[in-house]
């Protein structure tokens, strides 16, 4: 007798393995491609500050306040983009973003005085507040906690793989377009990484599904299946008012936890190509290439670190490892500062345990929070988190300033990736096991 008609769980796991393998390879390549995307034209400031600060004459302090304050304009605009999102529909909302991104970013090469510079980067985070947080709401429709950190992984990678890929690509663009038609380097920068941003918002509006049940590619059978794994998932889950939602101390912890890891991200993500030069490396096509390594360990740090936790199922732990390992690379990188050598291996550490922190820790709130509850918190996680992307690089830049080094940020932002690595001791183990 066939061995399906004796056991049909064996069918259903087939279902659902399927169903799966076809959500994942139709959405994520996408997904991930957007975000590489949403990276290059938020952190690229950090390779355009190589020649744009002695072109407009700013110091590192202007530098710095101005590369954070991209993150006021996401604060206050984070919560409604994703309630919104959440009403209206990712395809329409996640093409809005990307879009007007892309316009704003592009704008940045008229930037002459530090007024103008402010104006942009506040402009450009107004423009891009919730799409990180409106694709890690979007995956929860379609996947269940238990492979989340995996899938979580796979979109974040976005993060190094714009390292490894933006940083040669920068380094390029400012070597071989300087002057081109009368613009600086840096200005070719923003205009010709803008251009991704647009095609892929356009793309999305014809590409991407809202939902399981608008997926024209999926069987009913599979829409079925998928749809009863989501609702199963959701029992048990926090489904609130938004208003329950800000005032839910637990959410305020997490986004606390997240601040510290962002402390590590954008330490990292605007100054990485300003320590590979002060180790040493004068050309701004070599300081492009040497970033794609750090980048490239942290790839390998994500994938590893996000399959152990799920198959563990243990999170606290393997989110405090990386954390820990994260403060020691910086850390490191300070010592070794003057190295090229050792500061690259330190650099390569700190990198790989920032960005391993983060799809370990995207789990989190995903398996504690359900529908409006979870567009609104996973919104007030991810602004409140990514104040440390204003607080970082204004700390490093205004010490770089005051004692000509930025070891005395660095530190700062090593002890804040400690502290997150302890904190996430104290998260609930109901949360931290599901």
């Amino acid at each position: 007798m066939n061995a399906t008609i004796l056991n049909p769980s064996i069918d259903r796991d087939k279902l659902e393995s399927l169903a799966y393998s076809k959500v994942t390879w139709r959405l994520l390549p996408f997904l991930f491609l957007c975000y590489v995307a949403a990276y290059l034209d938020r952190v690229n400031v950090g390779f355009a500050k190589l020649q744009m600060l002695n072109d407009l004459k700013f110091s590192d302090t202007v530098y710095g306040l101005g590369a954070g304050i991209f993150f006021i304009g996401y604060f206050f605009f984070e919560i409604p983009s994703n309630v919104l999102m959440h009403r209206f529909g990712a395809r329409l909302w996640i093409s809005r973003i990307m879009i007007t991104w892309a316009v704003i970013s592009s704008a940045t090469l008229y930037v002459s005085t530090p007024t103008s510079f402010y104006i942009l980067r506040f402009l450009l985070g107004i423009a891009e507040a919730g799409f990180f947080p409106g694709i890690v709401l979007y995956l929860t429709y379609w996947y269940p906690a238990e492979r989340r950190s995996r899938v979580n992984a796979l979109f974040m990678m976005g993060i190094p793989v714009a390292g490894v890929i933006g940083g040669p690509l920068s380094g390029w663009i400012m070597q071989a377009f300087n002057g081109v038609h009368g613009l600086a380097n840096w200005q070719w920068l923003f205009l010709l990484e803008a251009i991704p941003s647009i095609v892929l918002g356009v793309i999305t509006l014809i590409y991407l599904p809202n939902g399981i049940r608008a997926a024209k590619w999926l069987t009913e059978p599979e829409k079925k299946l998928l749809e009863e794994k989501i609702a199963q998932d959701g029992a048990g889950k926090l489904h609130a008012t938004v208003g329950s939602v800000l005032g839910n101390g637990r959410v305020w912890f997490m986004a606390a936890i997240y601040f510290c890891c962002m402390m590590g991200l954008y330490g990292v993500g605007f100054y990485l190509p300003t320590l590979i030069k002060a180790a040493g490396v004068k050309d701004v096509l070599d300081v492009g290439m040497l970033t794609a390594i750090p980048y490239g360990c942290a790839i390998v740090a994500m994938l590893l670190i996000a399959r152990s936790a799920d198959r563990l199922r243990e999170r606290r732990w393997h989110f405090a490892a990386a954390g820990l390992m994260a403060s020691v690379g910086l850390l490191l990188a300070t010592v070794f500062g003057s190295n090229v050598e050792l500061a690259m291996i330190a650099l390569s550490l700190g990198t790989a345990g920032v960005l391993a922190t983060m799809p370990v820790f995207w789990a989190w709130p995903s398996a504690m929070l359900g529908g409006s509850a979870a567009a609104a918190g996973i919104g007030l996680i991810n602004s409140v988190g990514n104040l440390a992307g204003f607080v970082s690089p204004t700390i490093v830049g205004w010490m770089k300033d005051v004692t000509n080094s930025t070891n005395a940020g660095i530190y700062v932002i090593a002890a804040a990736l400690f502290a997150g690595a302890c904190l996430a001791f104290l998260q609930p183990r109901e949360v931290q096991t599901r």
